[in-house]
């Protein structure tokens, strides 16, 4: 003989399931939300610049300048940075990772840094938004160029 289950439990059941999907949704909504963390406001082209330093071997070498082309950047993936030079000789750094979702981005053409997960678009000379779905511009990252060498921290 074969009980049929308490309509009741299953009820309970599938609330608390409930309950916690929309718990799950609810952190992962917020930690989106917060991608954009200490890069918030206007994306200050001020704060963004890479500067020249003189001697020091400090920091963690991401490439040389000569790997920058002027007008363009490039994304150094392992460092989760992306350099850009919007005019010659001038160097900016940026945070690779989208302030929509937190992917990579994946390339720097036509003056904007691009990011291929939800088609959010960056402006090379400051970070600023150029084309949500992202509302934050790309946070400023801490890069030097120390001779034709840029260092990282």
């Amino acid at each position: 003989m074969t009980r049929s289950p308490n309509p009741a439990r299953l009820t309970a059941r599938r609330t608390v399931v409930a309950a916690v999907g929309a718990g799950g949704l609810a952190a992962a909504l917020a930690a989106c939300g917060d991608d954009a963390g200490d890069g918030g406001g206007s994306g200050d082209a001020g704060s963004t610049e890479v500067r020249p330093q003189e001697g020091g071997d400090d920091g963690a070498q991401l490439g040389t300048t000569g790997e920058v082309p002027e007008g363009g950047g490039k994304i150094f993936k392992d460092r989760k940075v992306v350099v850009t030079q919007p005019e010659p000789g001038e160097f900016k750094a940026f945070s690779a990772v989208c302030t929509h979702q937190g992917c990579l981005v994946s390339s720097v053409e036509d003056g904007t840094i691009n990011c291929a997960c939800h088609g959010s678009k960056f402006a090379i000379a400051d970070g600023s938004v150029a084309q949500g779905p992202a509302t934050q511009p790309l946070p400023a990252e801490d890069v030097r160029v120390d001779g034709d060498v840029l260092r990282q921290g």
